[in-house]
């Protein structure tokens, strides 16, 4: 870990000096001053000579500790300023947890807009519990290169107290598709406004609970987009699958299993992680099991822990109040409202291509991806849906740097999905994209090739 915070260092140090002289003016932004984004409480525009990142740290326009520990140091975005306006603000909102030019207001959002637009609009929102900068590097830079208009939010909560906002259980994630939609009809308008007319596509994308996002928006907005991926969503379901019937079990058994306990091992397994994944377990449990299961389950459950908020760090079985004995089937249906309240069905409106890795640590494919690609055939949209399986992909592309023998990085396959879907969608169904499929661990340059 020490390694790879100190890689983001230097990677953000390196872009900032290479940049720190060119000029902040450099596009021909048309009608950058009258351009107003509908609903947003605070706007501020500004002409920028590149809106890619290695520009954007210089300017202080994008923030790499959002999104410098989401990929490999060894992706390659394309190359080449792409000039065009950035627009950064906010809608109104009650809370107050992104500090962020330091306006300590939540719904912020960014949109670019390059020069040489292709036409087309593309809506995300940040993965985790992150910002609107969080997909800059591994998606922004590829979009905007690429001639897309580009628009973010931070979905109107944000950091490790998310939890926080809100007034009933699960207000907090409701909320975050309020400001997606929010965001895309903006987004939609601003783009008329500064090229003259409306995209002719818009595609809604992004990662974990991106991907989460996505797949709500499809099922619940579909008349807003023209089709989406989904790179490794959650699966919410009141039910199950979902956080809450694997993390605790894993928490619960890990120390076990790494004292040597076999049947501790099994129970992991059981639980839905994936054979093979063992060597990820450790990171996993110190950096993401431990935190996205207090959080998300005071988010929808904050009775179980009494006055506590989020529960205890790392407690043993047996603790009282411990999240690693958190048992969801036995908790009352009050908890399973909440969840219904922000859960899947499957239902997607609009073609859509999800991508899953068989060693995600965090979101397991079996708890995950498997059983919504299951739900979205059972609902009847089977036509409109293709996963691909990415073997040995993980949550994040950033392990691959430490183990670049076990794993392989996701983006690259995700950049082909991409394309495979606006074949699809823009050729009115005539170019269809490969079946689902394994995609195998093979080439030369598993950072930066994925052919499908």
């Amino acid at each position: 870990m020490k390694r790879l915070l100190a890689a983001i260092f230097l990677l953000s140090a390196s872009l900032g000096a290479a940049h720190a002289q060119l000029p902040p003016l450099g596009g021909t932004c048309t009608n950058m001053g009258t351009i107003t984004v509908p609903g947003a409480e605070k706007q501020d525009a500004i002409c920028l000579a590149d809106l890619s990142t290695r520009y954007l740290i210089a300017m202080n326009r994008t923030d790499a500790s959002d999104w410098g520990a989401l990929h490999s140091q060894q992706t390659r975005n394309p190359a080449g300023a792409v000039p065009g306006i950035q627009i950064d603000g906010y809608f109104p909102d009650t809370s107050t947890s992104n500090g962020y030019y330091g306006w300590f207001h939540d719904a912020q959002f960014v949109i670019r807009l390059p020069d040489q637009w292709n036409g087309k609009l593309v809506i995300t929102g940040a993965p985790g519990v992150r910002r609107q900068y969080a997909n800059d590097f591994l998606l922004s830079d590829w979009f905007v290169a690429r001639g897309y208009a580009y628009a973010s939010t931070d979905k109107g909560n944000t950091g490790t107290s998310f939890q926080n906002d809100g007034v009933a259980p699960g207000d907090a994630i409701a909320e975050w598709h309020r400001r997606v939609t929010e965001l895309t009809l903006a987004a939609k308008d601003v783009v008329r406004q500064r090229y003259g007319k409306a995209p002719a596509y818009t595609y809604m994308t992004g990662l974990s609970n991106g991907g989460y996002l996505t797949r709500y928006a499809l099922e619940n907005h579909p008349e807003l987009y023209d089709g989406g991926v989904d790179w490794e969503g959650v699966l919410w379901r009141p039910e199950g699958p979902n956080l809450f019937t694997y993390l605790p079990t894993a928490l619960r058994n890990y120390p076990a299993y790494k004292a040597g306990d076999s049947g501790a091992h099994e129970a992991i397994l059981a639980a839905g992680f994936a054979p093979g994944s063992e060597f990820l377990w450790d990171h996993h449990y110190g950096v993401y099991w431990d935190l996205t299961q207090r959080t998300y389950r005071e988010e929808m459950d904050p009775t179980y822990d009494g006055a506590l908020n989020a529960g205890i760090p790392f407690c043993a079985s047996g603790v009282p109040y411990c999240d690693a004995d958190y048992d969801y089937a036995s908790r009352p249906q009050e908890v399973k409202d909440a969840v219904s309240k922000i859960a899947l069905s499957g239902r997607i409106g609009k073609p859509m291509i999800t991508l899953h890795g068989t060693l995600d640590a965090l979101l397991p494919i079996a708890t995950n991806s498997d059983p919504y690609a299951q739900m979205v055939k059972k609902a009847g949209r089977g036509q409109w849906h293709r996963y691909y399986v990415v073997e040995a992909g993980n949550h994040v592309d950033q392990l691959y740097d430490v183990f670049p023998d076990k794993l392989r990085p996701i983006s690259p396959c995700y950049r082909a999905a991409f394309i495979a879907l606006e074949q699809w969608v823009e050729s009115k169904g005539q170019r269809q994209p490969p079946p689902n499929k394994l995609i195998p661990r093979e080439g030369a340059d598993l950072a930066n090739s994925c052919p499908l």
